[in-house]
């Protein structure tokens, strides 16, 4: 094959594993959801185990689980039989990763879990394996075949794996009512801890560099106002103060390539009704998104009075590392 052929063979046994993983569902993962989810209300926690391969999926999922409110820890299979099975607790859920249910570092853990009150969820390939049948809760994880051209290497099986972990976490969060506020204390720093804990109050363009106009304002002086601001718009507001509409460099545009008198036409006329727009209060997270849904380079800041006291714009979120 070629390098082109190989990557799009890869993609399309991964995809098509996910999807034959996907259908095969059945009760057993709302059991599981609903064990890690009891074990969490009691104070306990969830214990990953796996070798090789799963064992660096294990890692993943630990993470994942953790970053969304469920504590997880990794338990290597081998220094467990060496004095780090001190990480378990009474009443902890085990999550054990293996393929194949037969990787010999698990499977000899296993006697020594069950000296312990805990609750062991397999996430295999074979339902018939050792680690299956010494599981209370059994995920089945069982892939058509390995990317690999020998069908050896582990690919799409821990592609599997590594899904269903993700949508285990994602289940648990939900199970639990996970609010926004407590994800944000999980990540005070980097760009998803900013985005969470900043308000769009904090990273808005405000004063001078807010260009404002009322709609009676002709586009020329509007532009003036935008020039100063050195903004690519400019937010139309009533008699009262209050937002009506925006205006951008693309409206001019637009309105010049079919109106030779557009320069002179009032804001009112030429105007984006009904604009865009985000309360200054609002988690930074919340720009983040309108940006991604409604493809604008500007977004409007008002307060409770619906009056424009800010602006956001989408240039200034790299520099505010944001994005």
């Amino acid at each position: 094959m070629t390098p082109l052929a190989r990557a799009r063979n890869v993609f399309q046994t991964e995809i098509a594993a996910l999807q034959f993983v996907a259908a095969s569902l059945d009760g057993s993962f709302p059991r599981a959801v609903a064990v890690i989810a009891d074990a969490l209300v009691l104070r306990h926690k969830v214990v990953v185990a796996g070798v090789g391969k799963s064992g660096a999926v294990g890692r993943k999922i630990a993470a994942t689980l953790s970053s969304t409110g469920a504590p997880a820890v990794v338990l290597d299979p081998v220094d467990a039989l060496h004095g780090d099975l001190g990480v378990l607790n009474e009443g902890d859920v085990v999550l054990a990763l293996s393929y194949s249910g037969e990787s010999e570092e698990l499977t000899h853990l296993l006697p020594a879990l069950r000296r312990f009150a805990v609750t062991v969820i397999a996430l295999t390939g074979s339902s018939r394996s050792t680690l299956a049948r010494h599981a209370d809760v059994v995920l089945p994880c069982r892939v058509p075949r390995e990317a690999c051209p020998f069908n050896l290497a582990p690919t799409a099986s821990t592609t599997a794996a590594l899904v269903m972990g993700d949508a285990l976490a994602l289940a648990v969060a939900d199970a639990r009512g996970l609010k926004l506020e407590e994800f944000a204390r999980r990540h005070p720093s980097g760009a998803i801890g900013r985005a969470l804990l900043v308000r769009v109050g904090d990273i808005m363009r405000r004063g001078e560099r807010n260009a404002v106009a009322p709609a009676t304002l002709t586009v020329r002086e509007a532009l003036l106002l935008m020039t100063r601001a050195r903004s690519g718009s400019v937010s139309v507001v009533d008699a009262r103060g209050r937002l009506v509409g925006v205006f951008t460099d693309g409206d001019l545009r637009r309105h010049m390539a079919s109106d030779e008198h557009a320069l002179d036409r009032p804001l009112r006329a030429v105007m984006t009704r009904r604009p865009v727009h985000i309360r200054e209060d609002v988690l930074a997270i919340e720009a983040l998104r309108l940006f991604d849904r409604r493809a604008i380079d500007d977004l409007i800041v008002v307060n409770e009075r619906q009056e424009p006291v800010g602006l956001v714009d989408s240039q200034d979120l790299p520099k505010l590392k944001l994005m």
